[in-house]
């Protein structure tokens, strides 16, 4: 019987996200991104219909310009406007039972201190289901919100995490020490300080004295999500990541890369399996593979290719928006996200790729068209890879999942692909590795007990 391949809904709280232009069709329900029962409608089908996380993507700032300027991307609702969506976990967290809510977060939004109370809360609500999506930063227009004068260069930024989930794991996993919550209403204690500790972090960036103000979570530490796929990125993620997601154009460019990683993970102490590896797919769902390929046809003719040049040429930093859609990508030169480059490399193997490629890179490349049966072959064949997961992307909301519920999931089920049906409620981590607490491989776990200077008595 095979493993069940783990599923997330990828999602952003905007309008258009990633495959663009589709807000406009009459079932594109993320036009109203701001009505929170469209995101609970959605959490509470995906808890019931077999999904293990709905993850949501985030920026905070624009995108670079297109055609001269950045009015484009809120004239096509392209990530402008977009909602917190560490503020929507709550909402979620209290209308469903099992499942993971992971957001995205940079360094550059919050102090670590805060960060770490507030993550901890949410863990709290949703009793222990919340994961982290490590990311760094890539806009320039995020920098100048937060005051600095421009993009910090891309291995600095890796630095830069490298202190912040330092901090941060020293207040989730070393300044309470487990049992210092007592709620004892006989003696009148309510937590041992014997048991709790300063952790008196200083660095490069941050002091932090302590002690970490919520009680230990469910999870203390949240699943550690990130999806860098340059060297720092993914030296980063084999050191700290407990899910990584790839967005690859075939199984064997995966298993490439999922060996990789799980080799500078054992570099690191770690096992390989410590990490559990999610393709970004979408899917275009018929009866027949004729009816399959008569909806993709539709969907092309949706897709706005503009709004798809802005998105990832945006990502690389520079504007593309009066460059013809033939234009070869080596005659560009960026320090934007490297890792895009290298997906549009890696999609069209024997050429040299062109901006039309990059448009259509999240599009075409990363898109199963078939039936509810071939797609499952074609999932089985990730999973030979070392896929462990699907990330999967939507072209409308709740529609794209609603479809792949209600069709692909049964046929998942009876090939033993998909959880089955309304398993247990427990932590996300549970879900995915059997344990509620990170494994003593992650670095994470050196602080356990660090920080115990004074005498503990029972």
């Amino acid at each position: 019987m095979a493993k069940p391949l783990s599923f997330s809904a990828f999602v952003m709280n905007t309008a258009s996200h990633i495959i663009h232009g589709l807000w406009r069709d009459e079932e594109g329900n993320q036009a109203y991104f701001n009505d929170v029962d469209v995101w609970v409608n959605l959490a509470k089908r995906l808890d019931e219909g077999g999904f293990d996380t709905i993850f949501f993507a985030d920026v905070i700032g624009l995108y670079g310009d297109h055609k001269g300027g950045w009015e484009f991307l809120a004239e096509n609702g392209l990530q402008i406007p977009s909602n917190d969506p560490m503020v929507l976990m709550s909402a979620l967290a209290v209308n469903t039972k099992r499942l993971g809510l992971a957001f995205t977060a940079a360094p550059l939004q919050e102090h670590p201190f805060n960060f770490a109370r507030r993550v901890s809360t949410l863990d709290h609500i949703s009793k222990g289901r919340i994961a982290w999506n490590v990311v760094t930063g890539f806009q320039e227009n995020a920098f100048r919100n937060f005051g600095f004068d421009g993009l910090y260069q891309h291995d600095e930024r890796y630095r830069w995490a490298d202190e912040y989930v330092d901090v941060l794991y020293k207040l989730w996993e070393g300044s309470w020490d487990e049992g210092a919550l007592l709620k004892d209403r006989e003696s009148g204690v309510y937590a041992d300080s014997n048991r709790i500790h300063k952790i008196n972090h200083v660095g490069e960036r941050y002091q932090v004295e302590g002690p970490h103000l919520s009680a230990p979570s469910p999870q203390r530490t949240p699943v550690i999500f990130q999806a860098g796929s340059s060297a720092a990125g993914r030296n980063f993620a084999a050191r700290n990541a407990e899910a990584i997601f790839i967005v690859t154009p075939s199984p064997e460019v995966a298993r490439e890369v999922i060996k990789d990683t799980r080799r500078i993970a054992e570099e690191n102490g770690r096992d390989g399996n410590d990490i559990k590896f999610y393709q970004g797919l979408s899917f275009v769902i018929g009866d027949t593979e004729e009816e399959a390929l008569r909806k993709e046809i539709k969907l092309e003719e949706k897709i706005d290719i503009d709004m798809m040049v802005a998105h990832l040429a945006g990502g690389l930093g520079i504007d593309m928006g009066n460059l013809p859609l033939d234009t070869p990508l080596e005659v560009i030169e960026t320090d934007g996200v490297r890792s895009i480059a290298e997906w549009v490399q890696q999609s069209t193997p024997g050429r040299v790729p062109t901006i039309e490629d990059l448009a259509r890179l999240q599009g075409k490349t990363t898109r199963i068209v078939g039936t509810p049966e071939s797609i499952a072959d074609q999932l089985e064949r990730w999973q030979e890879a070392g896929v462990d997961g699907i990330n999967v992307i939507n072209a409308t909301i709740p529609g794209s999942y609603e479809e792949f519920i209600d069709k692909v999931i049964p046929v998942l089920r009876e090939r033993g692909l998909a959880r089955a049906e309304n398993e247990e409620a427990t932590t996300l981590r549970h879900k995915l590795f059997g344990e509620d607490r990170l494994n003593e491989r992650h670095p994470a776990a050196q602080y356990r007990g660090a920080f115990a200077t004074k005498s503990v008595t029972n």
